[in-house]
C-alpha cells in the first residue's frame, strides 16, 4: 500500500512540475508580445534627455524628440532609441528555458543598461561628428553604427549575459525540445 501511494505521489508531483513549466513558458512567451511602441514610449525620454544631459558642454535645447545644438536639430526617431535592441534582449531572455525569474529580471535589466550606455556613446559620437566634421563624415559614422555595429552589439550583449549568468540553454530551441518530448507526437 505504501509503495502504491509513493508511486501515485511521484506521478502527481511530476504532473504538477510539467504544469508549472507549461504555465511559466506560456507567461514568458506572452510577455514577448509587449509592443515595441511601449519600449519606444518609455525609452524615448530616457534617451533624449539623458543624451542632452551628457552633452551639457554643448548647451543643448531639448523639446520632445528634438535636441538642438548650435542650430542643428537632432531628431530622435524609433531607430535612434534602439527599441528593437531592448526588445530582442528581453525576448532572448524570456525564451530561454530554466532561468529563475529573479535571474531573468537581472539579465533583462543588465542588458538594458548595456544597450542604453552604448546608445548614449553612439549619440555623443554622432553629435560631435555632426558638429565638428562634414556631413559626409557624419553619414559614414551614422551608417556604420546603424547597419553594422548595432546588430553586432546586441549579439555581444547577449554573449556577455549568458557568460555572467552562466546560461546553458538555447532560446526557443530548448523549450521546443522539452515540449516535443512531452507531446503526443513523441509517444
Amino acid at each position: 500500500m505504501l509503495l502504491s501511494l509513493t508511486k501515485t505521489n511521484k506521478k502527481q508531483e511530476k504532473h504538477e512540475n510539467i504544469m508549472k513549466y507549461e504555465l511559466d513558458a506560456l507567461i514568458r512567451y506572452i510577455l514577448c508580445f509587449i509592443p515595441i511602441s511601449l519600449f519606444t514610449l518609455i525609452l524615448t525620454p530616457i534617451t533624449v534627455y539623458g543624451s542632452s544631459l551628457l552633452l551639457f558642454f554643448y548647451n543643448p535645447e531639448t523639446s520632445g524628440i528634438v535636441m538642438t545644438i548650435k542650430d542643428i536639430a537632432f531628431v530622435f526617431i524609433e531607430a535612434c532609441i534602439a527599441s528593437y535592441a531592448y526588445w530582442l534582449i528581453m525576448a532572448l531572455t524570456l525564451t530561454t528555458k530554466n532561468i529563475i525569474w529573479k535571474t531573468r529580471i537581472k539579465m533583462i535589466f543588465t542588458g538594458f543598461i548595456l544597450i542604453l550606455i552604448m546608445n548614449y556613446l553612439r549619440i555623443i559620437v554622432l553629435v560631435i561628428a555632426r558638429i565638428n566634421a562634414t556631413i559626409q563624415t557624419y553619414d559614414i559614422i551614422h551608417t556604420f553604427f546603424w547597419k553594422f555595429l548595432s546588430g553586432v552589439y546586441v549579439a555581444i550583449v547577449w554573449i556577455i549575459l549568458i557568460k555572467i549568468y552562466k546560461i546553458e540553454k538555447i532560446p526557443v530551441y530548448d523549450d521546443l525540445k522539452y515540449l516535443y518530448k512531452k507531446s503526443f507526437l513523441k509517444k
